[in-house]
């Protein structure tokens, strides 16, 4: 009977968790230096342009969008919207970019939190804006034949998190920054290239290296390391209130309907940005077309 109650107890809560929340409730938007140069330089190169805000949900939400390559839609879209919307949106992140005590640091400072449920259910609880990316690394390393598609996969988890706490998700769609950069060698290609084999030869690249989420090797603006300058458009879709299910988490049926209501949002929204984005190409100075050749 004892070890039965053993195995029955629940589980010690992580301590590192709980620092990690403990910290991460303390951080409020910053309004230093660095935060007003960024924002100074995403409104200058990327010129950010928000639509649809008439169907933003006014209450804490989780934003959930499409994801660009090497993750560089998530800056823009926190730093545009704490500069226009004045909301400090808490993006969520794989644990491993939080190993370090020093990027942790950085990037709690920025808003950013593990995306682990016990994280998440805490800043619900505080009432805070989340954004989520359900794409993940799939979705931040895809091949440029996949630019603007959800890859979701089988991936429920913020579904059943926002349902229990009976949040409410903001979709969204993001056009731009997919285009940032050209891919000299895709990610599929890169094991087999010159600089793969290489890669294998200093101990980088081993047989246990998960192949699915290696970046491509890319090509910016004028063929450097910098982003190319493309304009960004940011459509907000009507947002999907799950109080209903609050203290429950929905059937699995109930989940695959949620996701391709919101895929299908999401995909409204990218349909509808990348036509105005072609009726208004015209705007764009000639400095920016060649830049973004």
């Amino acid at each position: 009977m004892a070890a039965d109650r053993r195995a029955a107890a629940p589980k010690a809560p992580d301590p590192g968790l709980q620092r990690h929340i403990e910290q991460a409730l303390q951080v409020s938007p910053p309004r230093d230096l660095e935060t007003f140069a960024r924002q100074q330089l995403v409104q200058r190169v990327f010129r950010p342009q928000l639509s649809g805000l008439e169907r933003l949900s006014e209450g804490p939400c989780l934003f959930v969008g499409n994801h660009s390559l090497f993750a560089l839609d998530a800056v823009i879209v926190a730093t545009v919207m704490q500069l226009e919307q004045q909301r400090f949106l808490r993006a969520l992140g794989d644990r491993f970019l939080f190993h370090y005590p020093l990027t942790e640091r950085a990037l709690l400072s920025r808003g950013a939190i593990i995306g682990h449920p016990e994280v998440c259910r805490a800043l619900m609880e505080a009432g805070e804006d989340l954004l989520v990316f359900p794409g993940g690394a799939h979705e931040a390393v895809k091949p440029a034949s996949q630019r603007y598609r959800l890859q979701w996969r089988e991936r429920f988890g913020f579904l059943r998190l926002a349902a229990r706490q009976g949040y409410t998700i903001q979709p969204f769609g993001m056009v731009g920054p997919d285009e940032f950069y050209d891919q000299l060698i895709s990610s599929a290609d890169l094991p087999d290239s010159p600089p793969g084999r290489l890669l294998r030869q200093l101990g980088i690249l081993t047989p246990d290296t998960r192949r699915d989420i290696l970046p491509p090797v890319p090509l910016g603006a004028l063929g450097s390391p910098l982003p190319k300058p493309k304009r960004c458009f940011i459509g907000f879709a009507e947002p999907l209130d799950l109080s209903r299910f609050a203290g429950r988490t929905p059937t699995p049926r109930q989940l695959e309907k949620l996701r391709d209501d919101i895929a299908g949002r999401i995909d409204g929204q990218l349909r509808e940005l990348l036509l105005y984005r072609e009726q208004h190409r015209s705007e764009d100075s000639l400095l920016r077309r060649i830049l973004t050749l």
